[in-house]
């Protein structure tokens, strides 16, 4: 049986879908595995031109009503109706949803109960049973056609089936009259090479080039010797599969040991009678003998990279010996010049050539197809067409098989050919960055011991002279003078005494003395009536106590209740009080008086109604932090449309922001500049250009404000007015706030609604240099976040949308910006460990992954030529709090991490060793059974957080397993951060966690785990050379797979879940969640207001587009266009122009 498995259309969640196409491959089928955000016509064209059987299909992000059924839709409408669909939503699709789909004609919806009941096998074998008995349509063999693939694909099945049958007789027969056929390329090499990447990359040449060609492409994978299944995997890579033009089918070997299908040749002859234009066919690369594939095309090209072992290995491959071009991949990788030496070398001995012949013209081609516009492939694609062309051309003499006629395979467009070796994101020499990380952490851990050892020993030998009170004794921490120590007036023991307590004072070390001297000054700062320190200039002043209701003065911070150096020391090197480096207790002295770390968070719908929810959460606190989810739509940077899957999408489970208005009316009615506002904003992808837009919105704002208060409002409402009738003179629609504004809205930030303050810019209103004074000011003024983080995209969550290195470039460009632009306040990356644990990772694997990546941040921008102490201060981290005791000390451990890496390694400053981080609780722990139950898990995640003092933290409403949270639900999940700050005793004390022997215990073995796993990173070449491994990605659904497994056999007990269940009925609970969705006038209203906004900026977005389009091409710095490039052109836009200039993300299995 074949299955097309897949994550639906701009959602990332692919654990669950891995894990089940992991099982459907155990159970026997072949599975064509398309991976995370898959539209449904991506799925449709795939399972019919890969003759499915069924469709497996997960959701998790919301409009799964519009998608399942446009699904359906379309398989009806295209005659594939057989094809079954089956699909896993967690407990996202409701129970009434369920029936209504299933109605539709989806096959069946699988619930988590489901899997309680039956198991994952138990869940597998019904999918199995479920579409087997399914009834195919009839099939009778007749000529076909290249663009009938549904018949093109059942006649391939039926060559499966009977491979020495009358179809295959028919085809021979018929291949063999043919006067003309079709060239054939093949592709083969070793598995890792690169051959899907490069398939993909030369296949979207051929298709820009020539647009009209009809080009098939098969790709093999091998057969599962044990259960007969197998994953196909080729289809996943490839982006270029959207063309209309392109047929591919996937093919099982079927056989051991081989790297082709036994029905190779009879499948490429029945595409040859298709009239295909051009056929390539990728082989599933076994090993050195892959040269069966030589005998059956035309073009041969053998795909390796420098990771051969020794030269003499070159020897026993085969395909340096037929293949008509050796493309020599990865060519970034170290050692790659001196392996193209050697391939080159040995393909002249080969063919027996000599030296003479100039390298220019051996046919072997450096590449690194993961490269966007890469000049090697530019080369190698120039070389096959002009292979191609003189097949063509020979034929044309009927000379050989091909397409007759002379200069059809010329390209138009082909791009840099000339190769250039490219500069690796991390140098080469800093490439064992972690191991570093690791030595030192533990150099430093030996050295507190030591010099503690050393304190102790000084303390003992002092406290013992004192006692026998000698009469040189210098005061504490101060050593005797060299006339004390060759005294002849007092006895040998005591002179050696003194000489063995100096010895020790060496031993300690300067700075482990002098911080011994500060010590009992320290302690009377805490322990004083009140505290004062400075933050940039500015005095904090505030209370040491609080007075409990039993009269009792509560200290916010406590110390070591000791006076013996050794225990003092080992505390101050290994934890110290808050604020004070290694940053163990904290990074500042005390907790912010005016402001609780509590994050406001909300997302749904159109912007007004998430606005609503901003000024409804923040009534009532001092200080305003709000939290952006944005929908997935959003976050995948497209634009809301009426074509069902994405419509379906529009404003489910975040907000729908596509455009500069939307930006503004989302944070409207708030001061973006005040210091008690701050905005957070999960995106990643398309952060760049949500970023501009919010920067822009608080530029707009600024202005306003300032127009205000200088008495030119009256003058800029008439300039205003002028060119809002302007406007709509040309027909076009004026942006408005839809609804009432919210009670605490103040109408602010929505005056330049379809304008923007740079359109004010004349003598009477606002001079230009105003306007420029005015931007500054704002983005040094703005505080907040933006994710951003692209590392753990290809990791863990999946919302990459451009090619891994582009993404890095913009946000080193972001950075710059930040650095020129003296933007301070604001954090322009989150490194965000929450969405490696949501995929499945342990706590300690979230955390070595996330300051991995943060490392690798830190060394990309080095190696772009920025200084530490300018972007260090820029970064934040973002953990997720679980139920697992590690998670207690996961901040302890990231901040003495980063603190001496910091200092130590990159002799950074104290502002750049502070690592400040972000909680939420943990999305993967709130249930859809008894999800009354998850406020409790939620509340004591809460305390993990707070007690470990984070910089802030977002507690999950309990209702986010179902849907959108309620106003009901985010209120009592506010509640719980206020009842833990406000009531609760403990949290009283500022560092709780400081003191007990099990936490350090647990922060010192949490801390060597990541150590070890630094270690593991680095010997897969750093963060980048373990992701192009899939390194974390692997580990994290091992992971996601244990902790399954464990929930579902109960070894994992989870109250309400697997053990102490209701004897209620769950389905009649949950029916009685009340559902968030985005409404039909919502989705309307987003997919009208950007339509608008487009054809209202139709004449300026074209130049602006190019403009940012050759900032990226010539070396400039994208985000500085973004800024001015977001006022005239949506999301959606933007992000098109960006992939033709900056490549699209390639999927991997």
């Amino acid at each position: 049986m074949r299955f097309v498995s897949a994550a639906s259309l701009f959602d990332g969640h692919d654990a669950a879908i891995n894990m089940i196409r992991r099982l459907l491959q155990a159970h026997g089928a072949e599975v064509v595995h398309l991976g995370h955000n898959r539209s449904v016509a991506d799925i449709v064209r795939a399972a019919i031109q890969e003759d499915a059987d069924g469709v497996a299909v997960s959701s998790y992000q919301g409009g799964h009503n519009e998608y399942f059924a446009y699904m359906v839709d379309m398989l009806r409408e295209l005659g594939a109706e057989h094809i079954r669909v089956v699909v896993g939503g967690g407990g996202t699709i409701a129970p009434h949803e369920i029936e209504m789909l299933q109605r539709h004609g989806v096959e069946r919806i699988y619930t988590p109960e489901d899997g309680r009941r039956s198991g994952l096998d138990g869940m597998i074998e019904d999918v199995l049973a479920r579409v087997r008995a399914a009834k195919r349509p009839a099939f009778a063999f007749a000529p076909v056609s290249a663009r009938e693939h549904g018949r093109l694909a059942r006649t391939v099945s039926a060559l499966e089936e009977a491979p020495e049958g009358k179809i295959a007789d028919t085809i021979r027969r018929a291949v063999a009259k043919m006067k003309h056929r079709a060239p054939v390329i093949g592709l083969t090499g070793t598995g890792g090479a690169g051959k899907s990447s490069l398939n993909d990359e030369l296949l979207q040449r051929f298709v820009r080039n020539f647009p009209d060609r009809q080009i098939a492409v098969v790709a093999m994978d091998p057969t599962r010797r044990r259960s007969g299944g197998a994953l196909l995997g080729d289809r996943i890579r490839m982006n270029a599969l959207a063309a209309e033009n392109i047929f591919m089918r996937s093919l099982a070997t079927r056989r051991q040991n081989l790297a082709t299908s036994a029905v190779l040749k009879d499948m490429v002859g029945l595409l040859q009678l298709a009239n295909f234009d051009l056929i390539i066919v990728e082989t599933a690369g076994i090993g050195q003998s892959d040269s069966e594939i030589a005998d059956l095309v035309d073009l041969s090209i053998y795909v390796m990279t420098s990771e051969y072992g020794a030269a003499s290995q070159l020897e026993k491959i085969d395909m340096l010996d037929y293949a008509d071009m050796i493309v020599l991949n990865k060519f970034e990788k170290r050692g790659a010049e001196d392996a193209l030496r050697d391939v080159r070398k040995q393909w002249r001995r080969n063919h027996q050539e000599q030296a003479g012949r100039p390298d220019a013209e051996v046919p072997v081609f450096p590449t690194i197809a993961s490269r966007f516009n890469d000049p090697g492939v530019n080369h190698l694609f120039a070389r096959i067409c002009k292979a191609l062309d003189e097949m063509a051309a020979a034929a044309a003499e009927g000379m050989q098989a091909g397409p007759a006629g002379r200069n059809i395979w010329v390209p138009s467009i082909v791009g840099p050919e000339e190769f250039s070796s490219r500069e690796p994101l991390i140098p080469g020499e800093r490439i064992r960055y972690l191991a570093e990380i690791a030595a030192n952490g533990r150099r430093a851990h030996a050295d507190a011991r030591s010099a503690a050892a050393a304190a102790r020993t000084a303390y003992g030998l002092y406290t013992g002279l004192r006692a026998l009170h000698d009469a040189a004794l210098p005061a504490a921490l101060e050593r005797y003078p060299q006339a004390a120590l060759s005294d002849d007036g007092v006895d040998e023991t005591r002179r050696q005494l003194r000489v063995a307590y100096n010895t020790a004072l060496d031993s300690i070390g300067t700075q482990g003395v002098e911080e011994l001297k500060r010590w009992p000054q320290r302690v009377k700062e805490i322990t004083q009536a009140q505290y004062s320190y400075k933050v940039r200039e500015r005095l904090v002043t505030g209370e040491n106590y609080t007075l409990s209701l039993s009269g009792n003065s509560i200290a916010k911070l406590a110390a070591p209740k000791t006076d013996e150096w050794g225990e003092i020391l080992e505390f101050i090197l290994t934890e110290n009080l808050p604020g004070s480096y290694p940053y163990t207790g904290g990074v500042y002295p005390y907790r912010r008086e005016e402001e609780d770390p509590i994050r406001m968070f909300a997302g749904e719908g159109e912007p007004e109604r998430t606005n609503r929810r901003f000024h409804y959460l923040a009534g009532g606190h001092g200080a305003t932090r709000l939290s952006t989810a944005f929908d997935s739509t959003t976050l995948y940077g497209e634009d809301p449309d009426p074509r069902p899957d994405i419509y379906g999408r529009t404003g489910n489970s975040g907000v729908s922001i596509a455009t500069l208005d939307d930006m503004k009316k989302l944070y409207s009615g708030f001061d973006l500049c005040a210091p008690l506002t701050s905005v957070s904003m999960t995106i990643n992808g398309p952060a760049p250009m949500l970023l501009a837009m919010f920067m822009n919105a608080a530029i707009d704002q600024r202005v306003e404000r300032f127009l205000h208060e200088q008495s030119r409002w009256d003058r800029a409402t008439k300039r205003i007015d002028e060119l809002h009738a302007k406007i709509r003179g040309a027909g076009h629609v004026v942006p408005t706030y839809r609804g009432e504004l919210p009670a605490g809205h103040d109408g602010s930030g929505l005056a330049l609604l379809g304008l923007t303050a740079e359109d004010l810019v004349c003598p009477e209103i606002l001079t230009p240099e105003e306007y420029a004074r005015l931007s500054a000011e704002a983005m040094s003024l703005v505080r907040g976040t933006v994710q951003a983080d692209i590392l753990k995209e290809d990791q863990a969550q999946n919302t990459c949308i451009f090619s891994t290195e582009f993404a890095l470039r913009m946000m080193g460009d972001v950075q710059q910006y930040f650095i020129e632009n003296k933007v301070r306040n604001f954090y322009s990356v989150s490194i965000s460990g929450y969405h490696i644990a949501e995929a499945g990772a342990n706590p300690i694997s979230q955390l070595a992954f996330t300051l991995a990546n943060g490392f690798t941040i830190v060394e990309y921008y080095l190696a772009r030529g920025m200084r530490i102490d300018d972007f260090a201060p820029n970064l934040s981290f973002f953990f997720s709090n679980g139920m697992d005791p590690e998670y207690a000390v996961i901040g302890r451990v990231a901040r003495r991490i980063w603190a001496r890496a910091m200092r130590d390694l990159y002799k950074a400053g104290p502002r750049s060793q502070m690592l400040k981080y972000h909680v939420q609780t943990s999305g993967r722990s709130l249930h859809a059974q008894e999800i009354q139950f998850n406020d409790i898990r939620t509340t004591l995640q809460a305390m993990y957080a707070l007690f470990d003092n984070c910089n802030s933290l977002h507690t999950n409403a309990y209702d986010e397993a179902l849907t959108t949270p309620t106003e009901e639900s985010v209120r009592r999940a506010v509640a719980i951060q206020l009842i833990i700050n406000r009531e609760l005793g403990l949290n009283k004390n500022q560092n709780p966690w400081q003191g007990s022997y099990f936490l350090e215990q647990l922060t010192d073995l949490v801390e060597a785990a990541v150590y070890k796993e630094f270690e593991s990173i680095s010997e897969r070449g750093g963060v980048l050379g373990a992701m192009e491994t899939m390194y974390q990605r692997g580990k994290i659904q091992e992971e996601s797979m244990h902790y399954e497994r464990m929930k579902h056999d109960g070894s994992l007990p989870i109250i309400g879940v697997n053990t102490f269940l209701s004897q209620a009925d769950q389905q009649a609970a949950q029916q009685d969640i009340l559902l968030i969705r985005s409404t039909e006038e919502e989705k309307q209203a987003q997919v009208d207001a950007v339509k608008a906004f487009q054809t209202r900026n139709a004449q300026r977005a074209p130049a602006a587009l190019q403009e940012l389009q050759q900032a990226a091409t010539s070396g400039g710095n994208i985000f500085s266009t973004l800024v001015r490039t977001v006022r005239h052109c949506s999301l959606g836009q933007i992000s098109r122009a960006l992939y033709d200039v900056g490549g699209q993300y390639r999927r991997s299995v």
